[in-house]
């Protein structure tokens, strides 16, 4: 097999195709193309066409996918699984909907507020109801109903929330004690207050795949995945945990969706910048291989900061060495060039020991 080789342009040329801010667990933003059989084509800005399998993509299963996720619209996703060897991310848009829908239920709960939800079945002791595409249980001693009604299906219920597991699926309400009430107030003072750029302290309440939620003062705001640290974090309780209390920067606010996104390295110092005085062309640097992809590894050659080894120079090292890399091993490695502005840095093991 003729070894391929690329010269700085061509290599910079290869990095361009990916974009490395994609990762599992990231919350992205796409645009609807079409659909298949099996699920839904998302444009998200990467290299190809993401995909939603149908059971990932719909919330209610008697609302046909169409009108969940409506063509040429603009949706948030989870990314599931990383990018397959065509390029394809996986995606979720059922875990992104149901994770803010059960936090917006935990809201209810602490105000006391008024639910609505649908009777989807009667079981023994009660019926089972959806509240906000989350299945519930309201026992029969909480139905207040005439001697002679009966709770059928697709009636709707005025519920409040008596308790609720997220981590068991436990949700169970009832409708014998319902107020109208509304307490909007605080969440109003907080949305006319707060500002982009803003560092708030918050408690963290509740651990995700792509992140964790933060109290903020009555508000659950998020911290995402990939804004916890500079460094890869394969999973949010890697780094934190409930009741945890933080300081972050408040990174997006959105009026409309009443949503707040926080960053925890937007605090930290850029290691990039760091970098930029310690890492130069030619340096021989030992690395640790934090991910392995189908197009070459990624290696971080400074705390926090990643650089793309090609996989044809990995396959060949290992060839000839007789090893198989992990993701954790060492590995000493050569700075061919180092672009800190542009955040790539081209990678070589080639005559390495």
């Amino acid at each position: 097999m003729t070894e391929q080789k690329y010269t700085d342009a061509e290599f910079e040329a290869l990095l361009g195709n990916y974009d490395y801010s994609f990762q599992k667990g990231d919350l992205v933003k796409g645009i609807v193309c079409s659909y298949d059989s099996a699920g839904v084509i998302v444009d998200i800005g990467a290299k190809t066409a993401a995909y939603v399998p149908i059971k990932e993509a719909v919330i209610d299963r008697a609302v046909p996918v169409e009108e969940t996720l409506k063509k040429n619209q603009e949706y948030e996703f989870l990314i599931i699984k990383e990018e397959d060897e065509d390029g394809r991310f996986l995606l979720s848009f059922k875990k992104v909907a149901l994770a803010y829908n059960w936090r917006e239920l935990e809201q209810l709960k602490a105000e006391d507020a008024t639910v609505e939800g649908v009777v989807v079945s009667s079981v023994r002791g009660g019926v089972l109801v959806e509240v906000k595409g989350i299945r519930g249980f309201v026992p029969s001693s909480h139905l207040k109903l005439k001697p002679s009604e009966t709770a059928n299906v697709g009636d709707k219920l005025e519920l409040k929330i008596l308790t609720m597991d997220i981590q068991q699926g436990n949700f169970i309400l009832s409708n014998r004690k319902v107020f109208g009430e509304d307490k909007e107030e605080i969440r109003k003072n907080i949305f006319d207050s707060i500002e982009i750029g803003q560092v708030v302290k918050g408690e963290i309440v509740r651990i995700t795949d792509f992140g964790a939620f933060v109290d903020i003062g009555g508000i659950d705001a998020l911290l995402p995945l990939s804004q916890i640290s500079w460094r890869w974090v394969d999973h949010p309780s890697d780094i934190l945990k409930s009741g945890d209390i933080i300081n972050a920067e408040v990174i997006v606010v959105d009026h409309d969706k009443q949503r707040i996104s926080l960053s925890l390295k937007n605090l930290e110092k850029d290691p990039w910048l760091e970098a930029k005085d310690k890492i130069k062309d030619g340096d021989k640097i030992e690395g640790i291989i934090t991910r392995i992809k189908h197009f070459g590894a990624f290696v971080e050659v400074f705390p926090g900061v990643e650089a793309l080894l090609p996989n044809n120079e990995l396959i060949e090292y290992q060839n000839q060495k007789n090893v198989i890399f992990k993701v954790g091993d060492k590995i000493n490695t050569t700075i061919l060039k180092f672009n800190p502005d542009d955040r790539r840095i081209s990678l070589s093991i080639k005559n390495e020991e």
